[in-house]
């Protein structure tokens, strides 16, 4: 039973990283599912406190990934459009994987500002501001489902 635990866990940790980059997956959330699971061994690996405190850096890191981007693009003159575009940039950018998946958001911002009606520098400063907002979300979210990982790889081995 353990095994068929494990591997669905892992499962559920690498859906979490790529999570991380996809904004249509939830990371943390899913990547925090995977230790919510391994609380289902017969003898469970983490305290209650430390399965509490990690529900809460999970949702904190879920909600400024909403919350950076948009400051990100609103602090470099952008527009709701860029934000969108950023987002539909990213998934036609996995199309053209790596390179697409970072200028992907890039273009996709920059398509935004356009459509929003701002000329060239503004929409580039703008579609900057979205793609680095983008960007330090992610990595935030990555951050905490690598540590997660972490511990799922401590009580694996």
């Amino acid at each position: 039973m353990d095994i068929v635990l494990f591997v669905i866990v892992g499962i559920l940790m690498l859906v979490g990283i790529i999570g991380c980059f996809l904004p249509i997956l939830p990371g943390p959330p899913i990547t925090y599912t995977g230790l919510l699971l391994l609380q289902l061994r017969s003898e469970a690996p983490f305290s209650t406190k430390f399965m509490v405190i990690w529900l809460l850096i999970t949702i904190a890191v879920t909600v400024l990934d909403y919350i950076i981007p948009a400051y990100g693009t609103k602090k470099y003159g952008g527009s709701r459009l860029g934000v969108i575009g950023t987002f539909a940039g990213l998934i036609i950018g996995l199309f053209f994987s790596p390179v697409g998946i970072i200028v992907g958001p890039l273009l996709g911002a920059l398509i935004g500002e356009y459509v929003a009606g701002k000329n060239s520098k503004q929409a580039l400063k703008a579609a900057w501001g979205s793609f680095v907002g983008f960007l330090l979300g992610s990595l935030i979210k990555l951050i905490a489902c690598l540590f997660m990982c972490y511990y799922y790889f401590s009580v694996l081995f």
